[in-house]
């Protein structure tokens, strides 16, 4: 499993590419493990949905961290998220918002309560309570061990499609979730593709235009 953990130089770049490569990658948590199929790109700056808009503790965090590191909070007072931390031409973080289980199954159902495979970890609360990941993780560095790290998926082609983010209510307009298209285990079907969003790839470019908070 080792030489499969994706590495930190992946982090080094910006979190709209990392979040849409990290499409059809595997995430690998103890005794748990599954192909992901959604997630959401953050940026540090300019960004109004990201907790470095408004958070100084947040902004603290990616300052003392290396790319790689799970950030994990509490959502709306019910919910874990994890993300990782982005750092490279652009700052920021890539939410985890749906896996496809692979490994672990029947100790998911357990944990979440339910028979239904898809209903396992089809939303980034969901994904947690299934994986028992918790603040207690939060700033783990997720690549080292292969206990608990992303790792190269065995599908080199993956299909991906670009959507508005969701669960927001500021800078909704930007089209950084990523999901495996035709995936029957994202959190929410796909409103409307956004095809342009593949150009949002190139680095310098997001870095430049995002304004400074």
């Amino acid at each position: 499993m080792k030489s499969r953990i994706i590495p930190r130089s992946f982090f080094r770049r910006d979190p709209i590419t990392c979040s849409r490569e990290l499409v059809g990658a595997e995430l690998v948590w103890g005794n748990c493990a599954g192909t992901i199929v959604e997630t959401e790109a953050y940026l540090a700056k300019g960004d109004e949905a990201a907790h470095t808009f408004s958070r100084p503790s947040t902004r603290a965090f990616v300052e003392r961290n290396q790319p790689g590191a799970a950030y994990i909070y509490f959502s709306y007072g019910a919910h874990w998220m994890l993300n990782v931390l982005v750092k490279g031409t652009a700052n920021g973080f890539v939410l985890f918002r749906a896996v496809q289980p692979t490994r672990g199954i029947e100790l998911m159902k357990k944990r979440r309560g339910t028979k239904d495979d898809r209903q396992l970890c089809s939303g980034p609360g969901k994904l947690t309570q299934a994986f028992a990941i918790t603040n207690r993780h939060d700033e783990m560095d997720l690549c080292v061990d292969p206990r608990h790290c992303f790792a190269k998926g065995g599908n080199r082609h993956v299909d991906v499609v670009a959507d508005r983010r969701i669960g927001i209510t500021r800078s909704v307009h930007h089209p950084w979730r990523f999901t495996l298209r035709g995936s029957e285990f994202v959190s929410r079907a796909v409103r409307t593709e956004k095809v342009g969003a593949i150009a949002l790839n190139r680095p310098r470019s997001v870095g430049a235009t995002a304004p400074a908070n």
